[in-house]
């Protein structure tokens, strides 16, 4: 195939997934920005520009979630569009194969996975890290707020007391805490003291809260502005076990997940992160395959919905099946780096069977 050729079937590729992309962006922010705005208006610190500000930050985190579905879409979009038009038969007739018409459309999915991981990412997890932090602010001093119930809660033994601290939410990856409770056990297990935090930050040594409410006796004795809780707990280990994984860069990844083993902690979470982002790029061609195995003979065989569906069908199997095997490998029951390319593996082996059993068979 020609050069002029693979960079025509390239750039077709790169353009219709690039307007499905902000299709989908779009669609997610008016989405978001309206199920935000009906959840928080009543707040007294809500304001539309407020409101506008958390949707864009949190935008980006989403759709690099469904950036899979964007490429399957995409690459179906793109080869339909080429028989429709008859370009495909022409360069079979030429002598083209399906595999290198595949290849320009292969390439610029992995170049998307790229953009994805060394570009999207970053700007996805700092922009979530800081909606996180503006939506705090929003609802600050809201005690109806939602209690966060995908935020752990740690325990931690000093000075003969043990302490058990919550929150209802978790910023800058698990050094600070908004609307904290700690609770103060004695050696018998009894509570002695609990103390309320509007903000607790993690310090050498110690949480330093802010605002604070200690009651004892379920009654309130005192209120003051600031107030300290003896700890051993590092960051590494606050970090672990509060912070959520795609809140920290893929660049930060690796020294994060060093520190935490430095420590004697397993940090599944962050290592499936890190795997799972590495295995992007493979995972946008196995969708590509799998869109080539319901998309290129349309013409031949009358364009049937059926096939679409069934293309649509396979990708969501698949990343119903990366869900999946990702949430063992967080828990531990499979090493990260095999629940993240397993199921890319096996997509690309049924990809490349497929039309092998198709084309050249």
């Amino acid at each position: 195939m020609t050069w002029t050729l693979g960079r025509y079937f390239f750039f077709r590729y790169a353009t219709i997934t690039a307007w499905f992309f902000v299709g989908i962006f779009a669609m997610v922010f008016l989405i978001d920005f309206t199920e935000l705005s009906s959840r928080t208006s009543a707040l007294k610190n809500f304001t539309v520009q407020i409101a506008l500000a958390i949707s864009i930050l949190r935008v980006p985190m989403i759709v690099q979630q469904v950036i899979p579905f964007i490429c399957l879409f995409g690459a179906m979009a793109t080869l339909v569009s080429l028989n429709r038009k008859y370009e495909l038969v022409i360069a079979r007739a030429a002598g083209i194969s399906a595999w290198q018409f595949l290849f320009p459309v292969c390439l610029g999915a992995l170049a998307i996975g790229f953009l994805t991981i060394f570009l999207l990412n970053p700007i996805a997890a700092r922009g979530l890290a800081r909606a996180e932090n503006i939506e705090a602010f929003l609802r600050d001093g809201d005690s109806a707020a939602p209690t966060a119930f995908d935020v752990p809660w740690i325990r931690q033994k000093t000075e003969g007391t043990d302490t058990i601290i919550g929150a209802k939410m978790v910023l800058n990856q698990g050094l600070e805490l908004a609307d904290a409770s700690f609770f103060v056990f004695d050696a018998e297990g009894n509570i002695i003291e609990r103390k309320d935090a509007r903000r607790a930050f993690l310090r050498d040594g110690f949480w330093e809260l802010r605002e604070v409410k200690r009651l004892r006796d379920g009654k309130q004795i005192e209120a003051v502005a600031e107030d300290r809780v003896p700890t051993n707990l590092t960051p590494a280990f606050v970090l672990e076990r509060l912070a959520q994984p795609e809140t920290v860069p893929i660049f930060d990844l690796p020294s994060k997940i060093e520190v935490a083993r430095s420590f004697g902690l397993k940090a599944t979470a962050f290592s499936m992160q890190f795997h799972s982002l590495v295995a992007l790029p493979m995972l946008l061609v196995a969708m590509t395959l799998i869109a080539a195995t319901v998309s290129m003979r349309f013409a031949r065989l009358g364009q049937s919905i059926t096939m679409i569906l069934g293309g649509a069908l396979a990708g969501f199997l698949l990343y119903v099946v990366s869900v999946l095997v990702r949430a063992f490998g967080v828990a531990g029951f499979v090493p990260p780096y095999v629940a993240a390319w397993l199921p890319v593996v096996v997509a690309l082996f049924f990809g490349v069977t497929f039309l092998l059993y198709k084309e050249d068979g």
